[in-house]
């Protein structure tokens, strides 16, 4: 069975010699990788570290990209009999973990399916509580709901060739998605044992955005979701104490409660803000949220 990986990127420089590496050492019996790199219009060397792993190279532009859409083009690309999706900064933490990511699909028991997410000691402690909320160290073979993430997952290429990703969305195409596929009698798995570093580097204006583009989405997946300002200060407040209740039991309040109350605030107001948006995104709107200054 042939597996390709699907990255997108732009700008990953940082992190992508590492995945790369990883990819190459990964343990998967009996099968073929080939790595499908879909670059945006990278400036920093990205493309010279996927050109050295031998990989292959599609390019989408700027004014063309969505995360769905860019998928797509890499789905085009690949030869797989299974599709694995990974962000351009997430790094595998062990050399198993394609093979635990696909089994699901492999096993029959799944058509989509996604693994762990975890931080490390760069990354910002309220995204580690998150991590730990919708990534628990338990699987679900199969799960229910739809919830998934594209930057730790795989898909049956056949199913994505029948479904295929909106390409008119701003973030969480990964959840339309598996909405759709589970609205049709089709299981997603979640591999608590296919875990990957998630490293994020981003200035608090960027996560702002990142989580008003994906509320934006949310309104096409999930019209029924609706946050008012109360709703905005109530989350703040109960997410900042339940976060500093765990840094104090870790004594590290000290050293991260201003990252605690910048995180929340940025994540909340961006919510709130793409919640009460969404009907008046422009195409330089959607450049703002995948390519921040």
């Amino acid at each position: 069975m042939k597996v390709s990986v699907v990255i997108r990127t732009y700008n990953e420089s940082t992190h992508l010699d590492r995945l790369l590496t990883s990819i190459r050492g990964q343990a998967l019996a009996d099968g073929l990788v080939e790595v499908i790199v879909v670059d945006s219009g990278s400036s920093d060397g990205t493309l010279d570290i996927a050109v050295r792993h031998a990989a292959k190279i599609v390019h989408i532009a700027q004014s063309e990209f969505t995360f769905g859409r860019s998928l797509n083009v890499g789905c085009e690309a690949a030869s797989g009999d299974i599709l694995v999706f990974i962000s351009g900064h997430c790094v595998p933490v062990q050399s198993d973990w394609l093979h635990r990511l696909i089994s699901p699909i492999v096993g029959g028991h799944a058509v989509y399916s996604y693994g762990r997410q975890v931080g490390d000691s760069s990354s910002q402690f309220s995204e580690c509580q998150l991590f730990k909320k919708y990534y628990p160290d338990r699987s679900q073979v199969p799960q229910e709901g739809f919830f998934i993430n594209n930057a730790n997952s795989a898909i049956l290429a056949a199913t994505w060739r029948e479904f295929r990703f909106d390409e008119q969305l701003t973030g969480l195409e990964d959840m339309e998605l598996a909405k759709r596929i589970v609205g049709r009698g089709l299981h997603v798995a979640y591999c608590a044992d296919a875990p990957v570093y998630h490293l994020h580097a981003e200035s608090w204006g960027k996560i702002r955005l990142r989580y008003e583009r994906e509320a934006v989405a949310l309104q096409k997946i999930m019209p029924e979701v609706h946050l008012t300002f109360g709703d905005f200060l109530r989350y703040v407040v109960s997410a900042c104490l339940l976060d500093c209740g765990v840094a104090l039991q870790e004594r590290r309040l000290h050293r991260v409660f201003g990252g605690i109350v910048m995180f929340r605030l940025m994540q909340f107001w961006g919510s709130y803000r793409g919640n009460h948006m969404h009907r008046m995104i422009s195409r330089e709107i959607k450049h703002r949220y995948f390519y921040p200054r």
